[in-house]
């Protein structure tokens, strides 16, 4: 019958897979990261869902794995990912990865095909006489096949070397039937990471996360903290970082977690075809993840200057690797942001800004002097000074409050924001101005969503307006993602 250890609990990040430009597994990035999350963590998993296993040939999953045994060494468990939808070939990998090294393998379902629980349990059953300590993978979402409590109970009590069980689910009730009926026979981890402190404060052993790759540290303090029975704490950093979980396990995980630690100053590449860059991990899902990230510290400020042609501003912003440290063309910059849901209340700006005595200063002047508030502009701010522009034609009562009133409330929060962030210095104020034509449906009801969303909107706007992005590049690289975000259609 399976067994309990004592190394298999804690904080295990499920490793990512640097692959390079040319699409090759990134020995060094590797390394990097996982010196990067060592001191943090109990434990590492490679070849994982997050490290994109099913996307890699069974050479690359190897040497993957021979890399982070050798970065590893002998100071922390290894639970390797040798799963297949052949149960030969998972019965291989594992064989291998016994022979390599690795502490256990972390065994997903058969996936794609829909096995029967009897064929799911047979499958197991064959992997276990290798010999490795194997922990079994519940991941539906993925494999297509949701474990119940009694396949989970009958494998995890039958078979000789299962050592513990990962449900990624995120159900909760057959989490705590797990508890119910496996609570000290082998270990029980979590693998979603939207959901860690209540399965830990439940009585979880452990966790496998994708963002554990990210903040393994907070990740290990919310584990310490529930394991000595501080609660508050443990539930105040859930919190913090519940959005950021959110956005990771909701939007491509993969890609999601690669471009964290792109802006966290660790390239690894991106995810391999057909995950893209902008598909899977949409845009407004990256700006809002940098702010995340910025808001526990893994994207410090440093020093930037303003050029803004007869004069420079020194400012302090939250830096990724990719902000220019020198900033010019504030003779016109553009910006432009896209926030949701829900798709009746979502926000769409595009920004102007520029010098005051520039072209979008200029603009103001006659658009307010030939059209006025009769075309439906109107100034919202004074400094920086703001014109508001619709997009759609205001024609009800119920569209002026919401587009002049709540839209126009985030707009000015997200502006007051940026003061406060650096990216609009207050000494910059009364020299620049902005255009934002903002986006309201005409079918919106929710004003409060309006408001968010057009303040996360006009915030994402600013910044890329700023740091002048997307580059060139970017928009080549992300071609083929890019959609228009009521259809599906390119």
């Amino acid at each position: 019958m399976g067994y309990k250890t004592e190394w298999l609990r804690g904080i295990f990040p499920a490793l990512v897979t640097p692959f390079t430009a040319g699409d090759m597994l990134d020995e060094g990035a590797y390394r990097e990261l996982i010196r990067f999350v060592l001191p943090h963590v109990d434990g590492v998993v490679p070849g994982g869902t997050t490290g994109e296993f099913s996307s890699m040939e069974t050479d690359e999953r190897q040497r993957a794995i021979e890399v982070c045994l050798a970065g590893v060494g002998e100071r922390l468990p290894v639970v390797a990912g040798p799963g297949c939808p052949p149960a030969r070939e998972s019965v291989a990998l594992t064989e291998w990865a016994r022979d390599a090294g690795a502490t256990a393998a972390l065994v997903v379902a058969p996936y794609f095909l829909k096995p029967s629980y009897n064929e799911v349990y047979d499958h197991f059953r064959a992997v276990d006489r290798v010999g490795l300590p194997i922990v079994l993978y519940n991941i539906p979402q993925t494999a297509g096949t949701h474990f119940r409590w009694w396949t989970a109970e009958s494998m995890a009590l039958d078979l000789d070397h299962v050592v513990g069980i990962k449900d990624s689910s995120g159900d909760v009730p057959f989490l705590a039937a797990l508890f119910e009926k496996l609570k000290g026979e082998v270990a029980i981890l979590n693998g979603n990471d939207e959901v860690v402190q209540a399965a830990l404060a439940a009585g979880a052993d452990g966790c496998i996360l994708a963002t554990g790759n990210l903040i393994p540290d907070v990740w290990q303090r919310i584990y310490i903290a529930t394991r000595a029975g501080d609660l508050a704490a443990a539930q105040q950093w859930q919190q913090r970082v519940q959005k950021l979980a959110r956005i990771v396990v909701r939007n491509g995980s993969t890609q999601a977690v690669k471009e964290g630690l792109r802006m966290m100053g660790m390239p690894v590449g991106d995810s391999r075809h057909p995950i893209m860059p902008g598909g899977a991990f949409r845009r407004e899902d990256r700006e809002e993840l940098r702010i995340q990230l910025e808001s526990l510290g893994k994207i410090e400020k440093a020093p930037v200057s303003y050029d803004l042609g007869a004069w420079q501003v020194q400012t302090e912003l939250h830096a990724t690797p990719q902000t220019p440290r020198t900033i010019s063309g504030f003779t016109l910059k553009v910006g432009e942001g896209f926030a949701g849901p829900p798709v009746q209340e979502v926000a769409h700006v595009d920004l102007l800004l520029g010098l005051d005595d520039g072209p979008v200063g200029r603009a103001i002047d006659r658009s307010l002097a030939g059209w006025g508030e009769e075309r439906g502009l109107r100034l919202i701010n004074p400094r920086p000074r703001t014109l508001l522009v619709p997009t759609v034609t205001v024609r009800t009562g119920k569209q002026r409050r919401l587009f002049y009133e709540w839209a126009a409330e985030g707009i000015n929060l997200a502006i007051r924001t940026s003061i406060e962030d650096g990216f609009l210095p207050e000494s910059i104020l009364d020299d620049v101005s902005l255009i934002v034509n903002a986006f309201v449906h005409p079918a919106a009801s929710i004003a409060r969503r309006v408001k968010l969303n057009n303040y996360k909107a006009m915030r994402h706007a600013i910044r890329k307006a700023i740091e002048g992005r997307p580059v060139v590049s970017e928009l080549f690289h992300e071609k083929h993602s890019a959609r228009h975000p009521f259809r599906y259609a390119p």
